[in-house]
């Protein structure tokens, strides 16, 4: 696999016939923003997509905006109900993506608390099982 010419690292030149699927995470300094970033590293690491930098879209790189708009599906993972993500996502001219609110899944937005596995998991289960919106 290679990088793709925007630098993103999206791995883009992966062949013919594939499906090039970006996931964007919240990472913001709750709970849920670890579990956002944990669960997109995890869907990369399993081949469901590829991780993108949220902050780089947020900060108008021209790359990487390229890089969302030319993907085959966006996948935004979005901690709680600000919408951070989503923002990002459509003041940049995002027309369609998928998208998840971790909060809910029944996991509560909390400052100084780590998160864990189980709902890590869960994050990614529910990506996988199309239950995004």
């Amino acid at each position: 696999m290679t990088n793709c010419s925007c630098g993103c690292g999206c791995g883009s030149g992966s062949g013919a016939g594939t499906k090039k699927v970006l996931l964007w995470a919240c990472s913001g300094s709750a709970n849920v923003g670890e579990i956002a970033d944990r669960a997109a590293r995890r869907l990369m690491a399993e081949g469901f997509g590829s991780m993108s930098c949220l902050a780089g879209l947020g900060g108008d790189d021209e790359g990487m905006i390229r890089a969302m708009k030319d993907a085959d599906e966006n996948v935004v993972i979005d901690g709680c109900s600000k919408d951070c993500a989503r923002s990002v996502m459509q003041r940049v001219g995002a027309a369609k993506f998928r998208h998840l609110h971790i909060t809910d899944l029944g996991i509560k937005k909390v400052k100084g608390v780590w998160a864990t596995e189980a709902q890590v998991q869960a994050v990614v289960d529910a990506v996988k099982a199309d239950g995004v919106m």
